[in-house]
């Protein structure tokens, strides 16, 4: 090796292999060997010494973990979207670069949460257990597991961003009407996909399905909560492959348990992994599944490598291209 060592990066987890290879063609590479998340004072133990930390969301980069780091810390590249895990103002305030991966995962999670929808209006879950079970005794019935039909109905998206408009394309196909419900509204997507834009109440008042697509904020917690639930069809069907925290789970689990709205399809949950206890996992009319909206080989593997391309250009100097805390440049002015 020659003159100056090479920089050094910590890994929260095992990540795709093309990604690693990329990561260690440049820097000396740690990865934590764990399914599960390193401990807090592992995190605060390797910030001290590395330059870049390439993290999930799963990994709570707090202002206790970001003070820890030493000078020599450049970056934080997450492998996620969303990034509420992170503590931007301190992040910020040290001049550490946190990037995101947007976009790679689009048309995966939207693919995923329309699965979701069909499997929740349709009972697949149900039905699938239904008959491992051994609970099928007659060879077909009229009013045997009776599900919600999709096609023409109407779909009512909450966030019309990049994968609420790749829903609502997918909803497009199934020739159903669709509301959104955004802080700002989509011109483009009402002109491409002829979706109105309204107010939450009537979203919620007028939708079969409504689907959930906003990121965690504190205007976001719990948006869906009993008040909200109320006002939905009793026919309708609640998804969200978004955040779990955005829905009260406590008030769902009222409102399916009452029948105040049909079934729910939920891929995220308030806490992750959920507690097999949670009462939400005992009903027959919700369909679960463990934050995989975005697991596909293909996005995670173009994932894992737009983190690494994130962390390469923090290390070298350069801008990189999925920034989130642009102020930091006027902290740590970019080297190239």
């Amino acid at each position: 090796m020659s003159g100056t060592a090479k920089k050094r990066v910590f890994v929260t987890r095992e990540i795709p292999s093309d990604a690693l290879k990329l990561l260690k063609s440049k820097f000396e590479v740690e990865v934590w060997p764990e399914e599960t998340p390193p401990p807090k004072n592992i995190l605060i133990e390797k910030v001290k010494v590395v330059d870049g930390l390439c993290c999930l969301l799963t990994d709570k980069i707090d202002a206790e973990v970001i003070n820890a780091a030493g000078e020599q810390l450049k970056g934080i590249s997450q492998i996620a979207v969303g990034y509420d895990n992170i503590d931007l103002e301190a992040a910020t305030k040290r001049g550490i670069y946190v990037t995101n991966t947007p976009g790679v995962l689009t048309d995966t999670t939207a693919d995923y949460a329309f699965a979701l929808l069909m499997a929740t209006a349709r009972r697949i879950a149900e039905a699938d257990r239904y008959v491992r079970d051994g609970r099928w005794k007659i060879p077909w019935g009229l009013m045997m597991m009776l599900g919600q039909d999709v096609w023409g109905k109407t779909i009512g998206i909450i966030g019309m961003g990049r994968i609420g408009t790749a829903m609502a394309r997918r909803a497009k196909g199934f020739n159903m009407k669709i509301l959104y419900y955004d802080v700002a509204r989509n011109e483009a997507a009402e002109k491409e996909l002829g979706a109105e834009y309204v107010d939450l109440e009537t979203l919620l008042k007028e939708s079969d399905f409504v689907s959930i697509h906003v990121p965690l904020l504190p205007s976001t917690r719990h948006l869906i909560n009993e008040e909200r639930l109320k006002l939905m069809k009793k026919t309708a069907c609640l998804i969200n492959t978004s955040r779990g925290p955005v829905v009260d789970e406590k008030a769902l689990y009222k409102a399916l348990k009452e029948g105040w709205i049909w079934a729910a399809g939920l891929d995220v949950w308030e806490k992750e992994p959920t507690d097999p206890d949670n009462p939400l996992l005992k009903l027959d009319n919700v369909t679960a599944s463990p934050h995989i909206a975005s697991a596909s080989y293909e996005t995670r593997t173009r994932m894992a490598i737009m983190a690494a391309e994130n962390m390469i250009a923090i290390l070298e100097g350069r801008v990189p291209p999925n920034l989130v805390n642009k102020e930091v440049l006027k902290v740590r002015p970019p080297e190239k």
